[in-house]
């Protein structure tokens, strides 16, 4: 890349890194150019992208868009480095994630950012083995009717209790 390419690809980068809702670094190392393009399909899917980036420039990039700085360690700026962004939901790019390193166990996690909030490797995992946003609203929804379920239950039943004495009443009365 040319001294001009990178700047305008740095300041292209800051933009983005700016607006994401969501940002991983990956190490890439052991990916085929196949599974590669396996993993970006699906991240393109949730509304997400891979970038493979120098980790130099997205050094730059990061301190530009002033992303914090525990991103920028030299522990982290090494090897390879791939940048997952998320542009809507933070959340479904590390699922994919999560499902692909189950299916290849590759690519690696490094650390990210959610909605402005540092995550280290640990905790980008066991968010990555959630499940996904309708299921937990299914979830949710399940949790707070139960209660009401179980009224309506015990209500039926004394419905169906009376309506039972009702008839016995009835035919022994004949």
């Amino acid at each position: 890349m040319k001294k001009a390419e990178k700047t305008f690809f740095v300041e292209n980068l800051t933009e983005e890194l700016k607006s994401a809702k969501g940002i991983v670094l990956i190490n890439y190392t052991g990916l085929s150019v196949k599974t590669q393009q396996s993993l970006q399909k699906r991240l393109k899917e949730v509304k997400a992208k891979m970038l493979i980036v120098k980790n130099t420039l997205l050094k730059r990039a990061c301190e530009a868009a002033k992303i914090n700085n525990q991103i920028l360690t030299s522990d982290i700026l090494t090897g390879q480095t791939a940048l997952v962004i998320a542009e809507a939901d933070p959340i479904a790019p590390l699922q994919v994630l999560g499902n692909f390193i189950k299916e290849f166990e590759l690519p690696q996690i490094k650390v990210g950012l959610i909605e402005d909030s540092f995550k280290d490797k640990q905790s980008l995992v066991t968010i990555s083995n959630l499940p996904g946003h309708d299921v937990l609203l299914g979830q949710l929804l399940g949790v707070l009717m139960a209660p009401s379920y179980g009224l309506i239950g015990t209500l039926n039943l004394n419905l169906q209790k009376l309506v039972h004495i009702l008839k016995t009443k009835t035919k022994g009365g004949e």
